[in-house]
């Protein structure tokens, strides 16, 4: 496609030009799951973003090779290195094992990435599948820019240059999300391994120079994309929260293993540094630490299908904080089925010849899918191109499939029963509705309106909304 490639670099906070290292194959790693919990909506849409930016690589004719990886070792109940292990913590919640933990709530991840139809990476990577290659790296950079405490090896900021750029946070912001460990130089000082405790043991630990124990969280990803990508490579991608604190920590342990006085200036790991803004639910139901959260399911279990939730996320622009609510993933839902029946609809007719010309709907999406992945501003155009009668059936079914190869809607396979997700609480099954629509179709035919609407106003008890013209006939609601 001819529109450049334009994307926002939290680095230098700018948008810049995409100059891919190597065009043949783009390399872009992406910040996982810590599986010790189920992922809230929140978390995925991390995913879909980067999921968003691969399919908008593909689209500009680059190859790609994506990693993912999956946090099973490390991460402490705070971002910056103080509190609980989030596994072993989750280990003693459930009364499981930490590997145990780590399988169920992977495979519950993998699940919620094909419901969505985020396309798997190249290679998900383990965290504990690394642990050597750590240790080797910390042996590297240990002398010049670590030292030890009794809780493990910790990370001096203070010998790389401009530490912190990433996040551009003034230094008692920064500090204010860090707790005091005793003997640390500087507060933003990080673990690059944490010795266990003289007499306890933990499910997951090493033996290591430092002492038997534990990977820290930043190091593994700094590790796992140098292995996996090289470096430099393209783009590292992550939730806003990872800008603050997770990835200057990778970004410092990056300067150091390469050397920061022959490095590149400016030198990272990755050319870009790409961030989703949050997601917000104003009934505070979208972080795991309060208990109680929504998750993928939680949708379902309302009636919203998976690929409404992705809709509402390409709806917003990425770095923009999106709001939840019921009402806007059922706006989203509504705006689902009429997509998937505007192409529905393209299959039936028979083809004739288009009077206008496809290529400028191909023209504006890529202009919008280029400027800084505006799935925002591509939508609209979608939705225009499908109601051109200018161009025939086929032209237009043509552009839906092009076009989902970016938005992953699945519009040309998936139909508008597909879309119908009974609600758990539902209080009747589809056997019950189309037997009340029969009745209800018997009494219209017989002009018998009174009993129509007491059959319709059951259904709509039950939860189901009966649409009178709709060939469908009748669907779920909130």
């Amino acid at each position: 496609m001819n529109a450049p490639l334009r994307l926002y670099n939290s680095l230098t906070r700018a948008i810049e030009d995409f100059r891919p290292i190597d065009p043949a194959e783009v390399r872009i790693y992406t910040c996982g799951p810590t599986v010790y919990n189920y992922q809230h909506i929140g978390n995925m849409r991390a995913f879909l973003f980067a999921d968003t930016l691969g399919r908008t690589m593909r689209w500009k004719g680059y190859g790609l090779r994506h990693i993912i990886n999956i946090t099973d070792v490390g991460h402490l109940t705070s971002d910056a290195d103080a509190g609980a292990d989030k596994m072993e913590a989750a280990a003693a919640r459930e009364a499981k094992s930490i590997w145990e933990i780590a399988a169920h709530y992977t495979d519950a991840f993998k699940v919620d990435v094909a419901r969505l139809n985020i396309t798997p990476p190249a290679k998900w990577t383990v965290a504990t599948d690394y642990i050597e290659p750590m240790i080797e790296f910390a042996k590297t950079i240990a002398d010049a820019h670590c030292y030890q405490l009794g809780s493990g090896l910790y990370f001096d900021v203070s010998t790389v240059p401009d530490y912190g750029r990433l996040a551009r946070a003034a230094t008692d912001v920064g500090e204010s999300r860090i707790d005091p460990i005793d003997g640390k130089r500087n507060p933003q000082d990080f673990a690059i391994w944490r010795t266990s405790p003289p007499g306890e043991q933990r499910q997951m630990e090493w033996d290591s120079p430092w002492g038997r124990g534990a990977p820290g969280w930043h190091l593994e990803c700094s590790v796992m994309s140098r292995i996996e990508l090289g470096q430099p490579f393209d783009i590292h991608t992550g939730g806003i929260d990872h800008r603050e604190i997770h990835h200057p920590n990778e970004i410092a342990q990056n300067q150091a293993h390469c050397g920061c006085t022959d490095a590149e200036p400016g030198f990272t790991g990755a050319k870009l540094w790409m961030h989703n803004n949050f997601l917000v639910d104003r009934g505070g139901k979208m972080s795991k630490s309060a208990g109680e959260f929504l998750r993928l399911q939680t949708l379902i279990d309302r009636g919203i299908h998976p690929l409404s939730y992705r809709l509402m996320c390409l709806s917003a622009h990425y770095r923009s904080e999106l709001e939840f609510t019921w009402e806007s993933a059922l706006a989203a839902q509504t705006r689902l089925k009429r997509l998937v029946q505007a192409v529905e609809k393209l299959r039936a007719p028979p083809d004739k010849p288009s009077r206008g010309t496809p290529d400028r709907y191909r023209e504006a999406f890529d202009a919008a899918i280029s400027d800084d992945l505006n799935t925002a501003r591509a939508l609209p155009i979608v939705d225009e191109a499908l109601a051109d009668k200018a161009l025939s059936p086929a032209d237009r079914l043509a552009l839906a499939a092009e076009f989902d190869a970016v938005l992953g809607l699945e519009l040309t396979t998936i139909t508008r029963a597909d879309l119908r997700v009974r609600p758990v609480d539902a209080s009747i099954d589809e056997a019950g509705i189309e037997a009340k629509l029969a009745d209800r179709r018997e009494a219209r035919a017989a002009k018998d309106f009174m009993r129509s609407d007491v059959l319709r106003d059951e259904l709509i008890a039950a939860g189901v909304e009966v649409m009178d013209g709709d060939p469908l006939g009748w669907d779920w609601r909130l």
